[in-house]
């Protein structure tokens, strides 16, 4: 081993540990139980059943008359609702916001007169301590007017201001109309003749800041309204041998709840509960075998709530959808794009075992014989197994074509199984390959969604950001392109040393491209950016110069979330110097006469440390290429050597200790980065000097 045995010990109260604990073990009771009670429920409402003699879409064989008086509650419904919908909604006024707003109003010119007799005569102070304590945005030069303004001139200006507010609350503003209200008051205000320009421009800011509704939806009296009108609506009643619904008619709704009222309409029978009950039982093992697959094979997926979620939700959306289908052709129902979502979002062991508890369920809810259960089953499991290359958007569309080509021959297999007709085949066909078209168009278009919802970082978003024609990319190419060689050569080592160990080599190289984009703010106060010029680190202080360094943490998130980045673009940007000492500065501090009050806190980026490997890689990557970039003379031994003390003094410097790095991890990172820096920075041959005289004299 290269780096001695370094002992942390994290220290966590107990208290805090069960209470997580506890927390996380109640999510995932009820998630699991909520899926319980769903997967139950879509059994259920999907039973086959032949009880029910009419549904909403049926025609009527014969005419139907009531056998009682009956109260039609639909059509009375209707009407009460109608009815109740034409009650204009009831407001009431609050006194208690146009006394606030005049009381803003006065404070905020309290606050002007106050700094203007302040002792205080700077006036740029001034107008920082009015910015800071007036509660309104306006601009620099609108508080440097209202500081500077003549007091009778102030005067007059609130008053205007109190006056044109009072008169247009006094008459009511609802919250809709708010918008409406502060432009007549800019108008009115815009009609004094005895105010300057600017002050009736600071005058409109200060109506649009301050102006609030004064009058609110009074929902209990607008319910009582109407509810009472509602009352005048008299029930609608059919009599005794009145016809329900004629021969040839379609049944509605209202044509189904009158029978219910009339009591002719045959409903299921409530008394059957088996059936219920066993579907309930089949639900609750096929959760129980979901939770026993997960503790043994994969407990992180069980320990997230987050994707458990996640996961479950496909789940119900696939079922829901494949009984919509279903009812056009069980060949339809795409199985496939939640194989290949859990796939690409997750990994291909979790989605094949949901694609076989998927096949139990479907085949309940489809009434799928044996041979469309079989079609389920490979359908499923190629998109499980195709989603793993699926790295490109263009691949899914190819494991589309392929399970839609699945389906066909499957198709053709039941067709000459059960004897079929040619037509009937080819029919089924085209829907097989339907099925593989829908699968990867759904998986494509919902993809992004996924991603965004649940935080998850897939191939295919990986491999968009590593595009260099992004508009980041770009201006670092443009703006910064030493930052942008030294970001690409991070990459390359952070990739190559994630993949020896098994981490996300691909989310490495991209983390990588964007760690340093806060660079871009002030790109030639870094010495890659600097290219022989002045460095103008050497006309500041140490201290200063630490800030400009530290800061390009902090300017980076900022642009992450400007160009709306992914979160762990953002966490890689922030955790890439971890805890990192400035060193350079830090000692020339020191060195200075006002030493004393240097503190080494002041001289380390904010953090947090690395907390993923692919993180503390970047970590090492990026004071690695930096280092041995600045060797005179590179050799083997000195690039070797270099790498495994900036390591090594990462290490006891604390920063890899919430990394999940090993000590194996760090000496096969070590040996990758020797191997790819030794390519860049090899030993060069001193070609020998040649005199193109003697050349020429030679030809």
């Amino acid at each position: 081993m290269l780096f001695k045995k370094h002992n942390i010990r994290k220290r966590l109260k107990s208290t805090k540990v069960n209470r997580f604990l506890k927390r996380r073990l109640i999510k995932q009771i009820l998630l699991f139980v909520c899926f319980t009670i769903v997967l139950s429920g879509i059994f259920i409402f999907n039973m086959t059943t032949n009880k029910i003699s009419a549904e909403v879409g049926d025609v009527a064989r014969q005419d139907i008359v009531t056998n009682k008086d009956i109260v039609d509650k639909i059509e009375t419904n209707r009407l009460r609702e109608q009815s109740m919908d034409k009650v204009e909604p009831i407001y009431k006024f609050d006194l208690s916001v146009q006394v606030n707003v005049k009381t803003k109003i006065n404070n905020f010119f309290d606050i002007i007169q106050m700094i203007r007799n302040s002792q205080d005569e700077n006036k740029i102070l001034q107008k920082e301590l009015l910015k800071r304590e007036a509660d309104i945005e306006l601009s620099d030069n609108d508080f440097s007017i209202l500081l500077t303004t003549k007091k009778s001139d102030l005067d007059k200006l609130q008053s205007y201001i109190g006056d044109i507010i009072f008169q247009v609350m006094a008459k009511g503003i609802k919250e809709k109309d708010l918008e409406e209200s502060k432009q007549v008051l800019i108008e009115n205000f815009d009609k004094i003749e005895d105010l300057k320009d600017s002050n009736k421009r600071i005058g409109r800011e200060i109506i649009v800041n301050f102006l609030k509704p004064n009058m609110f939806l009074d929902i209990k009296q607008t319910k009582e309204a109407k509810e009472a009108v509602a009352k005048q609506i008299e029930d609608i009643k059919i009599k005794k041998g009145q016809v329900i619904i004629l021969k040839g008619e379609e049944f509605k709704k209202r044509h189904i709840a009158l029978l219910r009222e009339s009591g002719l309409l045959k409903e299921k029978n409530m008394k059957e509960y088996k059936p219920k009950i066993g579907l309930i039982l089949l639900a609750v093992l096929i959760v129980c075998s979901f939770i026993v697959y997960l503790y043994y094979l994969n407990r992180k997926l069980l320990y997230n709530p987050k994707l458990l979620f996640m996961v479950m939700l496909i789940v119900i959306v696939i079922l829901l959808l494949g009984k919509s289908v279903s009812d056009v052709s069980t060949y339809l129902v795409p199985i496939a794009t939640a194989t290949m979502l859990i796939t690409i979002l997750l990994d291909e062991k979790v989605s094949i075992f949901i694609n076989l508890i998927m096949v139990i369920q479907l085949a309940y809810i489809t009434n799928a014989s044996p041979s469309i259960i079989v079609l389920y089953m490979l359908s499923g499991l190629v998109g499980a197994i195709g989603g793993k290359e699926a790295n490109h958007r263009y691949k899914i569309f190819v494991v589309g074509l392929v399970v839609g080509l699945v389906n066909v021959f499957m198709s053709v297999s039941i067709g000459l199984i059960l004897d079929e007709g040619a037509y009937l085949i080819v029919q089924q066909s085209i829907f097989g390959i339907l099925n593989g078209v829908m699968c990867s168009v759904i998986t494509v278009g919902s993809l992004p969604l996924w991603e965004s919802v649940f935080g998850i970082i897939t191939p295919q978003k990986l491999l968009d950001l590593s595009n260099p024609n992004t508009p980041i990319m770009k201006r670092l190419l443009l703006e910064a392109p030493g930052t942008y060689h030294h970001s690409i050569v991070v990459g390359n080592l952070s990739e190559s040393a994630a993949e020896a160990i098994n981490a996300n080599a691909l989310l490495a190289r991209v983390g990588s491209y964007y760690h340093d984009i806060g660079k871009l703010k002030r790109p030639y106060f870094f010495k890659e950016n600097q290219f022989n010029s002045a460095n103008p680190h050497d006309k500041l202080k140490a201290n200063l110069s630490t800030i400009v360094i530290l800061n390009h943490v902090k300017d980076g998130v900022e642009m992450a979330k400007k160009y709306k980045l992914p979160k762990f673009i953002e966490d890689i940007i922030r955790q890439h110097h971890g805890r990192t000492l400035v060193a350079f500065f830090y000692h020339k501090a020191l060195n200075s006469e006002k030493s004393e009050s240097v503190r080494e806190e002041d001289f380390r980026y904010p953090g947090p440390k690395p907390q993923t490997k692919e993180a503390a890689i970047i970590m090492l990557a990026d004071s690695v290429e930096a280092a041995v970039r600045s060797i005179q003379e590179p050799t083997k031994v000195k690039i070797e050597s270099l790498i495994k003390k900036i390591i090594k003094a990462k290490l006891e410097d604390g920063q890899l200790d919430e990394s999940e790095l090993t000590f194996k991890d760090l000496d096969i990172i070590a040996n990758k980065f020797t191997i790819i820096l030794l390519g860049i920075f090899h030993e060069r041959i001193e070609y020998p000097k040649l005199n193109i005289d003697e050349i020429k004299g030679g030809i």
